[in-house]
């Protein structure tokens, strides 16, 4: 084995970048001065150090390029109402008294779609705060509905994560989505358990009258909101159903173009791209910083270390794969870095102990999405302040989030094991 970095000065240079993301330092640059430090200290000297840095950092530039177009299809459906009305249609199919599963199916789809977990989080929340005011449903009960719908949404969609976990794995993304969709459904519906079980506890945060939002923005019919989504699974699917392949660069701006025509948006279109591109810019800086940290990650003897232990403890190779993915999720506080870094990191290792490229994207995938939503990240905080929700409060769904996500990642591990 060869590797220019050591162990010790890999996992110092992540605890550095916790600590800054900690400290409110923007999370890229965290992640970059955590990988020069960590290279420094492993042992790599500074040129190495740079040049490692910057090879990882180039790794990431096809998820980013695929990223940034994704915009295009996250911009459309917020901007012309289409997700909003995809899930008002849902929570009103379902009624009242299946709220909670309303809320959680309407997420779930949102985020499906393309949409990012936590903007599908603030897209729902009015509507689930509106019926849960009806319903009397706690705020608590609400988020975790909302949260969990979209962790599950997440490891089934075209979003950066997944999209970051098929490049590492050079797997089909059409593939990786259906790959993960048993442990999707089996995640939500220990979303609604949960979250129905946490509506009966007393002193929950209530809805208030001041939280309500109101609405008067004219949306399209659920048939026209949901035409520029299915355009979009409709050309990821014909790879696997007709070996034509329609790569995501292409098939997600094609589906935003055709939410926007079809909605009859095209006069607003340059606007639409630009609030579209504005989403995701943030994440494609993510991935950069991420992509730093990952490629010193990668070149140290951390990984070979890990299997080291594992074997030590007697436990099979492939446990790495959704072990790496909680971990790294943990330590960014991201599901998209952790699935990142976890996957680049320990994809070589994975395959080299004869782990099906596909069953290891889609166990780091899941495990990515079990404690992702530490405080020290944006969704963290975002999510709660969707529903106007004290720090204090929205920590207390941070145990019920972790068993959604542990158990997609505990399926996704018995469907590799079957």
């Amino acid at each position: 084995m060869t590797y220019d970095f050591n162990t010790i000065g890999a996992l110092i240079g992540l605890v550095i970048a916790i600590i800054l993301i900690i400290k409110k330092v923007h999370p890229a640059y965290s992640l970059i001065l955590g990988a020069l430090v960590g290279g420094l200290l492993g042992g790599g000297g500074l040129t190495t150090t740079v040049s490692t840095m910057v090879n990882g950092a180039s790794s990431m530039m096809s998820s980013v390029l695929r990223i940034m177009t994704s915009g295009i299809l996250a911009g459309a459906l917020i901007k012309t109402g289409s997700a909003q009305k995809i899930a008002e249609t849902i929570v009103d199919k379902l009624g009242q008294k299946r709220a909670i599963a309303a809320v959680s199916i309407a997420t779930m789809i949102i985020c499906a779609v393309g949409v990012f977990i936590d903007i599908s989080v603030i897209t729902v929340a009015p509507i689930a705060l509106a019926i849960g005011k009806k319903a009397n449903i706690s705020k608590e009960s609400l988020l975790l509905a909302m949260i969990g719908g979209g962790k599950a949404g997440n490891i089934i969609s075209p979003n950066p994560n997944t999209i970051a976990a098929s490049e590492a794995f050079n797997v089909d993304l059409t593939s990786l989505m259906l790959k993960n969709l048993i442990p999707a459904l089996c995640a939500l519906v220990v979303t609604i358990i949960l979250a129905t079980l946490l509506s009966k506890k007393k002193n929950g945060l209530m809805v208030e009258a001041s939280d309500i939002e109101v609405n008067d923005t004219k949306l399209p019919n659920f048939f026209t909101a949901i035409i520029g989504p299915l355009v979009v699974i409709v050309l990821l699917a014909l790879r696997p159903l007709a070996d034509i392949t329609i790569d995501p660069l292409i098939a997600l701006p094609i589906g935003g173009l055709v939410c926007i025509l079809v909605t009859r948006n095209f006069k607003d279109t340059i606007s639409i791209t630009e609030f579209g591109l504005s989403k995701v810019v943030g994440v494609s800086i993510l991935l950069i910083g991420t992509g730093t940290i990952a490629g010193i990650v990668k070149a140290s003897a951390l990984q070979y270390d890990v299997i080291n232990a594992l074997e030590a403890l007697s436990m099979p190779a492939f446990i790495l794969a959704p072990l790496s993915g909680i971990l790294m999720a943990a330590a960014t506080a991201s599901t998209t870095a952790g699935a990142t870094i976890a996957a680049q990191t320990f994809a070589p290792t994975l395959i080299a102990e004869g782990v099906p490229c596909l069953a290891a994207a889609a166990m780091i995938h899941a495990g990515a999405t079990v404690v992702d939503s530490l405080p020290h990240g944006s969704f963290f905080h975002a999510t709660g302040g969707s529903v106007s929700m004290s720090i204090k409060a929205r920590m207390s769904l941070i145990p019920y989030e972790a068993l959604v996500g542990l158990t997609s990642t505990i399926v996704a591990v018995i469907m590799y094991l079957i």
